[in-house]
């Protein structure tokens, strides 16, 4: 499988301040996420031209920035090592997780649609089509499932099952 500039996906083990990670995955912006964005540059452009043309430009070289700016500072990482998950700041131990399925194309969308758990806990991209539903054991934990966007969602199931099988008390 071939990953794409925009992908960084981790699938062998790497080790970093003595902790394995199994699996990383930063869900960057889609490219046409960055092309729509540049719709701020006529915009502003527009907009300060009756005041000054310069001021438009400025303003809208300031604004494009900013919007891309967000878009890379708010991208979430999806990581897996021995003891958890980390899906953006949200953590889940690895020994409650249950069964792990993935989804693609219209099953992914009926699993954030239709079949979406109002209950669940969710991290989902709208420009990363393919997710994977990871069941939670806690019964003391109201949300029955963690979902997730990934564009590695075999590698994801692939991460936890070894996780599992390395630590058999997880």
């Amino acid at each position: 499988m071939q990953n794409g500039p925009l992908l960084e996906t981790c699938a062998t083990k790497t080790v970093c301040n003595g902790c394995v990670t199994y699996y990383r995955e930063r869900l960057w912006p889609a490219a046409w996420l960055y092309i729509a964005s540049a719709l701020i540059i006529p915009a502003s452009i527009l907009v300060f031209m009756p005041i000054n043309i310069t001021v438009g430009y400025i303003t809208a070289a300031v604004l494009y920035a900013s919007i891309i700016g967000f878009l890379l500072w708010s991208a979430p990482t999806i990581t897996i090592d021995a003891e958890e998950l980390r899906a953006g700041n949200a953590r889940l131990p690895i020994e409650i997780i249950g069964e792990v399925e993935t989804f693609h194309d219209a099953e992914a969308t009926l699993e954030r649609g239709q079949r979406l758990d109002a209950r669940a806990w969710l991290m989902i991209r709208g420009w990363i089509s393919p997710v994977v539903r990871l069941e939670v054991l806690d019964e003391s934990d109201p949300t029955p499932y963690w979902l997730l966007s990934s564009r590695t969602p075999e590698l994801v199931v692939e991460a936890i099952a070894e996780v599992k099988l390395r630590t058999p008390n997880k």
